[in-house]
This record gives structure tokens, C-alpha cells and sequence, in this order.
């Protein structure tokens, strides 16, 4: 990982991230995004779409990460009914 850019990242990171799938996901996680801390040390958080583990990875610094989980828990995302 670049100090400089902290949304570098190497193949190798990505293969030994401790990729998982939500329990909500619809027929085992086919239609989900994963999302995978990396084992760098960084404390980085990785999310991919499940149908391609080999496309596009955003990643979030850990304060990035907690404070969307933090409003999700909270309901700031959830789409009016």
C-alpha cells in the first residue's frame, strides 16, 4: 500500500482479504457485495460485487468503514417505502 494513496492496493492484498457475505443476502450471496478487511495491517476494508471477485474494489480507510456501518445501523440509508 501507497502512504500516499490509501485506495492502493496490490492483487495479493485482495486475495488474503477475509472476504465474507451478508447472512441476508438472497440464495447464498450470489446477487451481494463482499466485503473483506485486508490483512496489511492498515485496517483497510475492501467491498467487491460477489458475481466479480476479479472487478473493480473500492476501498475504505476503518473510520470510513465504522461510519457508514454506523449509519446503517442508525437507518440513514433506508429508502422510503
Amino acid at each position: 500500500m501507497s502512504d500516499e494513496n490509501p485506495q492502493a492496493s496490490t492483487p495479493s492484498e485482495l486475495e488474503r482479504a477475509a472476504w465474507r457475505i451478508s447472512s441476508f443476502s438472497e440464495s447464498g450471496g450470489g446477487s451481494c457485495v463482499e466485503v473483506g478487511p485486508l490483512n496489511d495491517g492498515t485496517g483497510r476494508v475492501a467491498v467487491r460485487h460477489s458475481h466479480f471477485p476479479d472487478g473493480a474494489t473500492i476501498l475504505y480507510t476503518r473510520q470510513e468503514w465504522e461510519a457508514f456501518t454506523r449509519g446503517v445501523r442508525a437507518g440513514e440509508f433506508d429508502f422510503p417505502e
